[in-house]
């Protein structure tokens, strides 16, 4: 049974950092190509970043691009999103996804797992 399981969240003030994390058992997550999405309160979820799992090309939508950060640690079966320059409009429940093709890079299709979020919140 897969299980992936975000970490990092937490409060910052706008302009600070985090890093989240999403650890996997049950699967190598070198398999898979991971997504990281987010939904804030009354808005739809949203692609946020992704890492191929065939030779780790990465993708980030617009809002984040220059500030966040996806990479692997193949042996601690980990991927992270390292987040700089947050904002207020950063604030969401984040999520991990992962997907053995592919496919859906930043849209949320295909995924096959989905960890259970962690709370962001950037405020003063």
């Amino acid at each position: 049974q897969v299980q992936l399981v975000e970490s990092g969240g937490g409060l910052v003030q706008p302009g600070g950092s985090l890093r989240l994390s999403c650890a996997a058992s049950g699967a190598t997550l070198d398999y898979y190509a991971i997504g990281w999405f987010r939904q804030a309160p009354g808005k739809e979820r949203e692609g946020v970043s992704y890492i191929s799992s065939n030779d780790d090309s990465t993708y980030y939508a617009d809002s984040v691009k220059g500030r966040f950060t996806i990479s692997r640690d193949s042996g601690k079966n980990t991927v992270y999103l390292q987040m700089n320059s947050l904002k207020a409009e950063d604030t969401a429940i984040y999520y991990c996804a992962a997907d053995i093709v592919g496919v859906g890079i930043l849209y949320d299709i295909g995924y096959d797992y989905w960890g259970q979020g962690t709370q962001v919140t950037v405020s003063s």
